[in-house]
C-alpha cells in the first residue's frame, strides 16, 4: 500500500533578491491617530519603505484606482509591509509617506517644470524631496479648541474619510461644468444647482465630522458618537462652524507640504520664487 508523501513547499531561491527596504520613515505622527492593528511599529520607531513593484507603477496609471483610493492604498501597503491598513492612516502621515515610497523607487531627485512668475520664462528644476521630507511637520492635535461653552478635541482625519471628501468635491466640480451646459432650461438648472448645494453641506459636515475626536459640554458630557457629533456640526450657529473651520486650517498649513525656493534659470532675470509640490498621484510617481 503506497503511502502519501506530505508534499513540503520548497523555497523560491530567488527570494533573497527580492526587494527591501531602501529607507526608513518616522511618521509624523509617531504612530498617534492610528487605529488598532492598522500599524505596526518597529522598535526603532521608523517603518521600512520598499521600491515600487511593475504592478504599483501600473497601479498608479489606472485613474479608477486613483479616484476611489484603492490605488494609493495597495500601493502604500505594498511599499510598507509595516502600514496592515492604510484606509486608516491620519492624513498627516500620507504625503510623508508617498514622498518617501517615490523615493525608495526613484531616487532623491524630482524635476519640475515651471514658470517664473517675474520673467515669465518656462524652465526645469530638480528638487531634492529628501530635503522636502525633512521639512514635514505634525500639528499638535492635543490642543483642544474652546467654542462658547463648549471643548472640541480635534485629530486629523484617516485616509478613508479623506478620500471620500476628495471624492464628493471631484462630484461637486462635475455638477458645477454641467451647469454650463443646462443654462436654457430653468427648471433643470435649478435642480442642479440643489444637488450642488446638498454636496458641499454633506461635504462640509463630513469634514468637520470625521476631524473632530470628542465634544465636552459645560458639565462635562463628553460626546464621541460620530452621529451626535456630525448631527451637532448639522445644526450649529455659524459663528461656530467658521471656528471650528479656521481652527482646522492653521493646523492643515502646519502640517501642508512647504514650497520649494528656486532661482530663474534665465540670466537677465535670476530672481526666486516658490514651487508648490502638488499630488497629481499620475504624474508624481514616473
Amino acid at each position: 500500500m503506497e503511502q502519501n508523501t506530505p508534499q513540503v513547499a520548497s523555497s523560491n531561491p530567488l527570494s533573497k533578491h527580492f526587494r527591501q527596504p531602501a529607507i526608513y520613515l518616522k511618521l509624523p505622527s509617531d504612530g498617534k491617530y492610528w487605529t488598532k492593528d492598522s500599524l505596526s511599529i518597529p522598535p526603532s520607531g521608523e517603518i521600512g519603505i520598499m521600491p515600487m513593484t511593475t504592478k504599483d507603477e501600473i497601479t498608479l496609471k489606472t485613474p479608477d484606482a486613483l479616484l476611489n483610493g484603492q490605488g494609493v492604498v495597495n500601493v502604500i501597503q505594498s511599499c510598507c509591509p509595516d502600514i496592515k491598513d492604510a484606509w486608516q492612516m491620519p492624513s498627516i502621515d500620507v504625503d510623508a509617506t508617498l514622498i518617501a515610497i517615490r523615493i525608495a523607487s526613484y531616487g532623491n531627485q524630482m524635476d519640475f517644470t515651471s514658470q517664473c512668475p517675474h520673467c515669465k520664462t518656462d524652465q526645469d528644476h530638480a528638487i531634492d524631496l529628501g530635503v522636502t521630507l525633512g521639512t514635514i511637520t505634525a500639528p499638535n492635535y492635543e490642543v483642544p479648541l474652546k467654542v462658547d461653552s463648549l471643548t472640541i478635541q480635534l485629530h486629523p482625519q484617516p485616509y478613508l474619510s479623506l478620500n471620500q471628501t476628495n471624492m464628493i468635491a471631484f462630484e461637486e466640480q462635475q455638477i458645477v461644468r454641467s451647469l454650463g451646459e443646462v443654462e436654457a432650461d430653468p427648471i433643470e438648472a435649478k435642480k442642479r444647482f440643489d444637488e450642488h448645494l446638498a454636496k458641499i453641506i454633506d461635504m462640509n459636515i463630513s469634514l468637520l465630522g470625521s476631524s473632530t475626536k470628542s465634544i465636552t459640554t459645560e458639565d462635562g458630557t463628553v460626546v464621541t458618537d460620530s452621529d451626535h457629533i456630525n448631527e451637532f456640526f448639522a445644526n450649529a450657529d455659524t459663528k461656530v462652524i467658521k471656528k471650528v473651520q479656521d481652527y482646522l486650517k492653521e493646523l492643515s498649513d502646519i502640517a501642508n507640504i512647504k514650497p520649494v525656493g528656486v532661482t530663474c534659470t534665465n540670466e537677465e532675470c535670476s530672481k526666486e520664487f516658490p514651487i508648490n509640490i502638488t499630488f497629481d498621484y499620475a504624474s508624481f510617481f514616473v
